[in-house]
């Protein structure tokens, strides 16, 4: 049995949005264009990691990425057979997953380097990594300032591979900040440092998708767009990019009921009808990833028109105003979609509540069953 309120995603745009990646890049540095490691975290921010990394595969993505260990095992298990890269830190990990699994760590303290070494020589392996330099976001990386004295016992460990080389940048979706610069040129002056040190690096990367689609400078040699693979541009940002949302959220009416001239609904009785009001009762709520910030200033829409969200959202439920809409029971309610002529896409109801569509899309909760197909 399927619950009324269900996530459907069209594993066709993740390829065709990938495809579109590719053609961009291609046609702005036709001479070498980078490479695309397409970023499946955090369950593919929702979207179901297993599915949307096999689509992508089909696609032609080569090297994907993921937060930890257990996301890259969960690929692994679903048949993916592309390198795979893990960004996360390693200090607390099962490293024998890095073996088991064919994953690709990022090594981004000395004491991750020392660990990581005595698992290969364990394993009698040599294992290929990818180096994480801190260039401004202090938080994972060997500091941009200190490579001369802290890389030469990682560059000498017998049973480890410098690949790859790569940074993240903290500001890329702010135009008006001035670090996103400075991380650049600290980037490239890191980049001379350890070939100065004698590495020889495979390639480097440092774009995510707001900072792919802001400076083709930082595209080197790989970028790791993630949101725009899921069809959102990175807000405030623009793109001329012809890029399908992947995901839409959709429920169903289940009740409809009167509000008399001074009765409120909902939890804290926050909504209070001024006049006779319609609602429909709608059986999604926090539970399901919906955020409290939705109600009295988000919408859904029903028979193609907007009905405020009224009142506070429950766990298990909202109510929505369909005074004049005629609604009934069984009625489809979109929660993120289309409908008729009118849409609520993410960044829309992330600006709503403040926050950013990397939220709402990791949000949609595990209950929801996700409905894969190929298109529509």
């Amino acid at each position: 049995m399927i619950r009324p309120t269900v996530a459907r995603v069209d594993v066709g745009a993740i390829k065709r949005n990938f495809r579109q990646i590719v053609e961009h890049l291609a046609r702005e540095r036709s001479a070498g264009p980078p490479g695309v490691i397409a970023v499946v975290k955090a369950n593919a921010y929702g979207h179901g990691a297993a599915q949307v990394a096999r689509a992508l595969e089909d696609a032609g993505a080569d090297l994907l990425a993921c937060a930890d260990i257990e996301e890259g095992a969960v690929l692994r298990t679903a048949g993916v057979r592309a390198d795979i890269l893990v960004f996360g830190a390693l200090s607390v990990s099962d490293l024998d997953g890095l073996f088991d699994c064919r994953l690709t760590p990022t090594i981004s303290t000395p004491g991750a380097a020392r660990a990581v070494q005595a698992a290969a020589a364990r394993y009698k392996q040599r294992l290929r990594f990818h180096l994480k330099i801190d260039t401004g976001m202090n938080r994972l990386g060997f500091r941009h300032d200190n490579l001369r004295r802290t890389l030469p016992e990682l560059l000498a460990s017998p049973n480890l591979e410098l690949d790859a080389v790569y940074t993240h940048f903290a500001t890329a979706d702010d135009p008006e900040s001035p670090l996103f610069n400075v991380q650049r040129l600290r980037f490239e002056r890191a980049l001379a440092d350890i070939e100065a040190l004698g590495a020889r690096p495979r390639y480097r990367h440092s774009a995510n998708s707001a900072a792919l689609l802001r400076d083709s400078r930082v595209w080197w040699d790989r970028v790791r767009p993630g949101l725009l693979l899921y069809g959102i541009v990175p807000p405030p940002l623009a793109a001329t990019l012809p890029l399908t949302p992947v995901i839409t959220l959709g429920s169903r009416v289940v009740a409809v009921k009167g509000l008399r001239s001074g009765e409120a609904v909902g939890y804290g009785a926050r909504f209070t009808a001024q006049d006779p009001r319609t609602i429909a009762i709608v059986p999604a709520g926090y539970a399901d990833g919906l955020d409290l910030r939705l109600g009295d200033r988000g919408s859904v829409l029903i028979r193609g028109r907007r009905a405020p969200i009224v009142g506070a959202v429950s766990m298990d439920m909202l109510a929505a105003d369909v005074t004049g809409l005629d609604a009934s029971p069984g009625d489809e309610v979109v929660i993120i979609g289309s409908q008729g002529d009118d849409c609520i896409d993410v960044r829309e109801m992330a600006a709503t509540i403040g926050t950013i569509p990397y939220e709402i899309l990791c949000r949609i909760g595990s209950r929801i069953e996700r409905l894969y197909s190929e298109g529509g």
